[in-house]
């Protein structure tokens, strides 16, 4: 990437979705000859050692030794030791065409520095360094150029927070966060400390302490969350909810095709693949919705997170900073919608399935009564016609002719009627039959059960006095 030309800016680098691996200053070690060995490793940004601004500031010596680079030292971060924010301007005027940013001390636990008023000893001097870090800001003209500070906590976590959102307000660009305290030395990090500073501010937060390997730069992010190792969980995690709604909506087009019918759809749902899953149906169904639901509550409380912020009116102080905090509360609302749209179309997937299968079986039933209807209609008719028939013949012909033709069109009817009267007769008698044979078949069956009884019964007296007989 370009930096330090105002063409990109080196805050870019968190926005771009991976880890970043950062050499931190180290006493003697982070000159140039080391940076230069690091980068070839993939190290992605670089600081110097630490440097005291004011010495750095009256001697042209100590700004020849301690501080050299090169065209091929970037992205690199000047840090300085300071307390006075007039001198941290100068001196990062001066290195700001040479670097990307300076980070002002405030985490060194050493004796000498703290006696002197820097490092470790700013962190409870918050003013103070809201006011350093808003000199830099003000007065180095790029505005893609960073101005971070590196701190440890206090053992009231309260006042690191109070710290924080204050340089946050005066336009810092990221807080490098130690995790120990100014007298730690060699204990644990306290990893819920850097967690919680994340959760309070919304510019990038680092972590720093005890990370030695590759490893344990994914453990500290898994367990703080911070900037600068963005989770690649998170990324999978939403996608798979955009993926899952796109489905949806696939599913919710196909069913609401108006050229397949709701009958043919209920042919399909009553396949042997979709019995098998019938089973576990509805436990899926909640599960989604728990999970939705779980994930949609989450976006709610991201977008209240940055949307709360408040930030001063002076873009000079922290150009990037809106764009960061802006992109941020763009991706919760983002999340918002796509967890909000995947539980309520997953509502209403449901409903449309069950609505296809209510008005796939109202279809069936309103064909079944419509062919009966017009079984009916049919018979009716054709009786109409007949008694037409017989009236036209009796109002047309006269004397013995006309009664003959009516008497014998009677004849016909009643021989209808008596040949399906016979029918009627003769499947009543078989179902009498039937009904016979059954009872018989039961009577036997009773007669049967009867004599089994009557043997059990037998059999068990013989069983208790053979076993009277014994005792």
């Amino acid at each position: 990437m370009k930096t330090s030309n105002g063409n990109t800016s080196i805050m870019d680098m968190f926005e771009n979705g991976r880890v970043l691996k950062i050499c931190a200053p180290m006493v003697r070690y982070s000159k140039l000859a080391f940076r230069s060995l690091v980068r070839k490793y993939n190290c992605d940004i670089c600081f110097t050692p630490m440097i005291v601004a004011a010495d750095f500031m009256r001697s042209v010596k100590a700004r020849d030794s301690e501080f050299t680079t090169n065209e091929c030292d970037r992205p690199l971060i000047v840090q300085f030791a300071s307390h006075d924010a007039q001198t941290l301007a100068d001196a990062a005027c001066v290195v700001a065409p040479f670097s990307d940013g300076v980070d002002l001390n405030c985490g060194c636990p050493q004796r000498w520095a703290m006696s002197a008023g820097y490092g470790a000893c700013l962190i409870n001097k918050p003013e103070l360094v809201k006011d350093m870090v808003r000199h830099v800001r003000n007065q180095v003209d790029n505005p893609n150029y960073t101005a971070s500070i590196k701190i440890r906590i206090h053992k009231d976590l309260r006042r690191t927070v109070d710290l924080c959102q204050k340089a946050e307000s005066a336009g810092v660009s990221w807080i490098t966060v130690h995790g120990r305290t100014s007298e730690e030395r060699h204990q644990p990090v306290h990893y819920d400390a850097i967690k919680t500073i994340k959760d309070s501010v919304s510019v990038p937060v680092i972590a720093n302490g005890d990370i030695k390997y590759l490893r344990d730069v994914e453990s500290t992010h898994r367990l703080t969350g911070v900037d600068g190792t963005p989770s690649l969980e998170m990324t999978l995690q939403w996608t798979a909810v955009a993926l899952f709604l796109y489905v949806e909506i696939g599913i919710l087009v196909i069913l609401c095709l108006p050229f397949i019918s709701a009958r043919r759809w209920q042919s399909i749902f009553q396949l042997r693949i979709w019995s098998c899953l019938a089973r576990f149906w509805n436990k899926m169904f909640l599960t989604m919705i728990i999970v939705l639901i779980v994930l949609f509550l989450d976006a709610v409380r991201e977008v209240r997170k940055y949307s709360a912020k408040e930030l001063g009116t002076d873009a000079k102080l922290q150009p990037n900073m809106f764009d960061h905090l802006h992109m941020k509360l763009f991706r919760a609302q983002r999340n918002l919608y796509i967890s909000g749209f995947a539980v309520f179309l997953w509502l209403v997937m449901k409903r449309v399935v069950t609505l296809i299968n209510q008005l796939a079986s109202v279809s069936g039933i309103t064909a079944a009564l419509q062919a009966q209807a017009d079984s009916a209609n049919q018979a009716a008719k054709k009786y109409m016609e007949n008694n037409e028939m017989l009236k036209q013949t009796l109002m047309e012909g006269k004397g013995e002719k006309a009664t003959a033709e009516g008497m014998e069109l009677l004849r016909k009817e009643v021989r209808k009627l008596k040949e399906e009267l016979k029918t009627s007769a003769d499947a009543l008698k078989n179902s009498q039959l039937e009904a016979d044979v059954m009872k018989k078949q039961m009577e036997g069956l009773a007669r049967e059960y009867d004599r089994l009884l009557k043997e059990h019964q037998e059999l068990q007296n013989l069983q208790d006095s053979g076993n009277k007989k014994k005792d």
